[in-house]
């Protein structure tokens, strides 16, 4: 765990929390500024800033419990979201998934979908080089 890391600090409760799940590796607690009621993270408590930082084992349980959470709440619709890096949006440097129940229009997650069009040729040869990296 990284001393300064604020979900560090929630997970070895030295800042409180309201924690909605809690198991061996993975935390859930309320967002304290939510985009809507129902909001919130859930984390690995192995910390690393990126998905490409923690093990697979500690990320076994994030989208399970995030499931959980939709329908723990009766969230119909929402969103996960989980971001990397400062372009991606991401302010706190511990890997964690938002689960943001969509009520209406108003409440929630707003995005933009800026759409690209590379081309065949170009996906096929990003195809081919993810394809040999994996």
């Amino acid at each position: 765990m990284a001393a300064s890391c604020i979900f560090c600090k929630i997970i070895k409760g030295e800042i409180p929390s309201m924690k909605v799940f809690e198991s061996e590796k993975t935390l859930a607690f309320l967002d304290i500024n939510p985009l809507s009621l129902g909001h919130a993270l859930v984390i690995p408590k192995h910390h690393g800033a990126t998905l490409t930082d923690i093990p697979d084992d500690s990320l076994s349980e994030l989208l399970p419990v995030a499931a959980k959470l939709a329908r723990a709440t009766g969230a119909e619709q929402y969103n996960i979201l989980q971001n990397n890096g400062e372009m991606a949006h991401q302010v706190v440097k511990h890997v964690h998934l938002h689960m943001i129940p969509k009520p209406n229009e108003n409440e929630g997650l707003g995005i933009s979908w800026p759409q690209q069009n590379p081309g065949k040729e170009k996906l096929q040869k990003l195809l081919e080089e993810i394809k040999a990296k994996m």
